[in-house]
Parts: C-alpha cells; sequence; structure tokens
C-alpha cells in the first residue's frame, strides 16, 4: 500500500492587488454594474484606515440589488490577471504544498479562481442571494483578521505558512506566518514583509517558496 503523500506546508494568496492588478475584482464588477465611484472611493477609504471591511462591504453590496447571481460570474469571466498563477499553483501541488486564497474578494470571486486554477479554498464575505438574485445585504463579513484566522484554520504551523499579498488587509496574516512574500505590494505591507517581488508574473515568487520549502 503507497502512503499518500504529506502536505508539507500551506500558501496563502490575496487576490485584488496581487493576482489581480490595476483594480480590485469588486470594483471590475462594479463598474458593470453602475455603482464604481461608489465602490472605488470605499476601497480607498478601507486602504488609508478610514473605514472597515465591513463599511466597504455594505456599500458594495448595495450595487448589487437586483442582479441575478448569473451576472458576476459572466463579468468575472475578463477580470484582469497577472500572468502565472496556473503554473504557481501546479507548482504547488506538485511540491505537496497547499494553495489557497486569503482574500477580502466577496466568495464569487475565490469559487472562480478556484475552480478555474486550482486554489484548494477560499474564503471571503458573502453577498447575500434570494431566488437567485443579490438582495443588496451581506449574509457574512470578514475583514483582515478572518483572512489571518482563516489561513491558520487550515491546521498547518506558522512557521510552515507563506503568505502573498500586497496590501493593508495582509499584515495580521504577514505577522502570522513563517515567510510573507509582498507582490507589487503598497508602503505598509512592504515595510513588514519578509521578502518583496515585483513584477507581471506570479512565478517569480517560485525560487523563494522552493528555498523556504526545502527543509521541511
Amino acid at each position: 500500500m503507497v502512503a499518500a503523500p504529506v502536505t508539507r506546508g500551506l500558501v496563502c494568496f490575496d487576490v485584488d492587488g496581487t493576482l489581480v492588478p490595476g483594480t480590485s475584482s469588486c470594483a471590475w464588477v462594479a463598474a458593470v454594474l453602475g455603482h464604481e465611484a461608489e465602490l472605488v472611493a470605499a476601497e480607498a477609504a478601507y486602504a488609508a484606515g478610514r473605514m472597515t471591511n465591513q463599511e466597504a462591504s455594505v456599500i458594495d453590496a448595495r450595487g448589487w440589488a437586483g442582479h441575478s447571481e448569473a451576472e458576476i460570474p459572466a463579468r468575472l469571466a475578463t477580470l484582469p490577471l497577472v500572468d502565472g498563477i496556473a503554473e504557481t499553483v501546479a507548482w504547488c501541488h506538485e511540491h505537496d504544498l497547499r494553495p489557497i486564497l486569503t482574500t477580502l474578494a466577496w466568495t464569487p470571486v475565490g469559487r472562480m479562481l478556484a475552480a478555474r486554477f486550482g486554489f484548494a479554498a477560499y474564503c471571503g464575505p458573502v453577498p447575500e442571494a434570494v431566488g437567485g438574485r443579490y438582495t443588496g445585504r451581506v449574509a457574512e463579513h470578514l475583514d483582515e483578521y478572518g483572512k489571518r484566522d482563516f489561513a491558520l484554520a487550515q491546521g498547518f504551523a506558522p512557521e510552515r505558512c507563506a503568505a502573498v499579498g500586497d496590501s493593508r488587509s495582509d499584515l495580521p496574516l504577514f505577522a502570522a506566518v513563517g515567510m510573507s512574500i509582498g507582490f507589487n505590494a503598497a508602503p505598509d505591507a512592504r515595510a513588514v514583509a519578509t521578502h518583496l517581488v515585483d513584477g507581471d508574473d506570479l512565478r517569480a515568487i517560485v525560487p523563494l517558496l522552493a528555498a523556504q520549502f526545502s527543509s521541511v
């Protein structure tokens, strides 16, 4: 009987600003739902620490009211993404590392990316839907501490966890894991990340992951 491979570690990936360059998944959807300006202002207030993610989510959710659940995947199909996601996730699986999405993007975003690229799990706030249409309310909130808690709940010791992110929402997770990679990171994340990578291809982080987990 052949023993199942042992997962050696966890690699956490942020979405907006990390896998999604130049915009956010929320803004991408809001642009077609008609509330982009209000949403972008809320995201800026969150980034500056003037608003909680719960408050920003409430504003964004209102813009979804009355729209069908089918509209969102159709818009997300054109979401801009950095190069190398599929190859980086495949590398993680090939080296017995569990790749997950730790994000404040809505759960339909995580669901789409997990199905498309093979991420093993995802988190995110949940927009409320009834009868196939969004109500404009938030069914479940999530903030930056929820991201951290979701990652740590995967069952790995912190030193066997790596996190890839770019902004304020990644700071609690960066502080909790053995390695943090600021990928095209904003100043607050750059200040605390253990490694920095800039570029348009996610595969640039693979050598860092290989070195981190080589002795695990």
